[in-house]
């Protein structure tokens, strides 16, 4: 049995093989090869750039593949939505197809468009929410750099954002979100009513998602007196901290996870409540 799998090529690459790499799954991608290797004798891989990838899924050149939500619409396809994974180009977070124009132009809202000319990557998508509005507008395709096309070549433009940044660059304000779109593991109908390779691509996902879990939580250990415990307790963010007794002393053992971004507020209050030996701990992988 061989699951071929789909590896997106350009901006979520490198994202995707790392997360690949930290499940434990080694891909080598040599240079202008678009069959990268893997340490798994039951995958093989191919690069496909994620605007094409729900189309070679769906005709089954492809077992499965991991491309945006946003080109599985843009393309109609007619594949399984396996699963939704929460990571981008340079964070772990959904990003944004959204209706832009200059800074001082006259247009204001969606309805304004009526008539005017709209410059995109995602034709099927936009005119879809147009419809959605009861809009009629021109939609031309653009092959990239869409943000310098307004106001000369273009009334508005819908483009994807992770940050924001490019479209302040280029002084263009944001009048609508088209669409939140995520990174999803996708497959061909056939080949997901396969068990072999159904399985196969539902331990994928596990190690995978196992990853993007462990991404934002740390592990914090610590010794607490045991007359103090409950205390400690309720500084914790965790529901059910495991705590143990300790060989000697009326001290026990506190283990919990919980997000890092919390750590800073968090650690102090722990030693101000009589915790000793704090200590904070990696995570690489959460299996839920």
């Amino acid at each position: 049995m061989k699951l071929k799998l789909g590896i997106p090529k350009g901006s979520l690459q490198e994202a995707t093989l790392g997360i690949f790499k930290q499940a434990g799954y080694n891909i080598n991608v040599k240079s202008r090869n678009y069959y990268p290797t893997i340490d798994d004798e039951e995958i093989s891989c191919m690069l496909i750039r994620a605007q094409e990838m729900a189309r070679y899924v769906e005709g089954g050149q492809l077992d499965c593949g991991l491309t945006g939500l946003d080109w599985i619409k843009e393309n109609r396809a007619d594949v399984v939505d396996v699963t939704e994974l929460i990571y981008a180009k340079t964070s772990f977070k959904p990003i944004q197809w959204v209706l832009a124009v200059k800074e001082n132009s006259d247009i204001k809202s969606v309805k304004d468009l009526e008539g005017k000319t709209i410059a995109t990557e995602v034709v099927n998508l936009t005119t879809d929410y147009l419809k959605s509005h009861g809009v009629k507008a021109n939609v031309e395709f653009s092959w990239g750099t869409t943000e310098v096309k307004v106001p000369e070549l273009a009334d508005a433009i819908v483009e994807i954002t992770e940050t924001g940044s490019s479209l302040r660059a280029n002084n263009l304000v944001i009048l609508d979100t088209v669409l939140e779109t995520t990174t999803r593991f996708i497959a061909n109908k056939k080949a997901y009513e396969d068990p072999k390779k159904r399985e196969k691509m539902e331990n994928i996902i596990m190690m995978l998602q196992s990853v993007i879990n462990a991404i934002p939580k740390v592990c914090i250990m610590m010794n607490a007196p045991k007359d103090r415990l409950e205390e400690i307790l309720a500084v914790l963010p965790s529901q059910n901290p495991t705590v143990s007794h300790l060989a000697k002393g009326d001290w026990v053992d506190v283990m919990a996870i919980m997000d890092k971004k919390v750590l800073r507020d968090v650690l102090p209050k722990l030693k101000a409540h009589g915790a000793k030996a704090i200590a904070e701990l990696p995570i690489n992988k959460i299996i839920n």
